[in-house]
């Protein structure tokens, strides 16, 4: 498959008192359109540095991102970030964070009328169409996520970059919310990047799992193939023997190969380009 998505040897470094702090040190990812792909690791690993670099919020020090053979140079609606806390501006509506986004991207192409339907159908993908009037302190955690789902869906990105999305909501929404994202990307076709710390998780949702190795100077460790039929069951995969393994295969990886070196956590980056949440994992 032709490659959509292209980190080539990509390291940073950040200043720091005692010296340069190498965070990443060569992370080479070739991604095809559509692909679903984890990256996955201890804390400290530069999952979310890796990200803000694709996302064009980080410089890196070396290599570069191409996507579709173009140079990735700051931030851009073609790459659209969901963290995981949901970044919705309180005093607006459901329906008003996300018309934020779609005006920014598409003021100029779509009349009021079809910014309109635009917002209620990314509303209407996770299921958020009841709430459109409700402001942030009305509605549940796991809503507030939808609407930042929906917002970042709304511009229509090629490329969407997830923070560990789920990671602050309870177990049961956790999983409506994976659902929900296997529908959409199949019916979008989006290619996906996503952090996370669960490893089911990884196994559930991904085409390819990417374990990095711990910091400092982090790079990619191993790659994993997930080769499960889409559309996919958590209930009927629990006792799949190739999901099993899969999963087996990624906690060999994390508890095995990478427990012996402790992360350590880089310091707060002063090359990132717009203000947002600052990650270390």
């Amino acid at each position: 498959m032709a490659t959509h998505l292209d980190i080539s040897q990509v390291s940073i470094e950040f200043p720091t008192p005692k010296g340069p702090f190498k965070a990443l040190d060569g992370v080479n990812l070739k991604i095809a359109k559509g692909e679903f792909v984890s990256l996955i690791g201890h804390s400290g690993c530069g999952k979310s540095t890796v990200l803000n670099i694709v996302a064009g919020l980080y410089d890196a020090t070396a290599g570069g991102v191409l996507l579709d053979g173009r140079e990735v140079k700051g931030p851009g609606p073609e790459r659209a970030v969901v963290f995981q806390n949901h970044s919705l501006l309180p005093w607006l509506s459901a329906y008003e964070n996300v018309e934020l986004a779609v005006k920014q991207v598409f003021r100029k192409t779509k009349t009021k009328k079809e910014m309109h339907d635009w917002i209620m159908h990314n509303l209407e993908l996770v299921h958020m169409t009841h709430a459109a009037d409700k402001r942030p302190d009305e509605i549940s955690g796991g809503m507030k996520q939808r609407v930042g789902i929906a917002r970042a869906l709304a511009m229509e990105p090629s490329v969407l970059l997830m923070d560990e999305p789920f990671g602050a909501l309870d177990a049961l929404t956790r999983a409506h919310l994976q659902d929900s994202l296997m529908e959409i990307q199949k019916d979008l076709n989006n290619t996906v990047i996503m952090i996370t710390h669960d490893v089911d998780e990884a196994v559930l949702l991904s085409d390819r799992i990417v374990m990095m190795t711990n910091g400092p100077a982090a790079t990619v460790g191993e790659i994993l193939h997930v080769d499960l039929e889409r559309p996919r069951d958590r209930l009927s995969l629990a006792n799949d023997p190739k999901y099993v393994d899969y999963r087996a295969q990624v906690l060999t990886f994390l508890y095995e190969k990478q427990r012996k070196v402790e992360p350590i956590s880089s310091p707060a980056p002063s090359n990132k380009k717009t203000k947002g949440k600052v990650v270390n994992g």
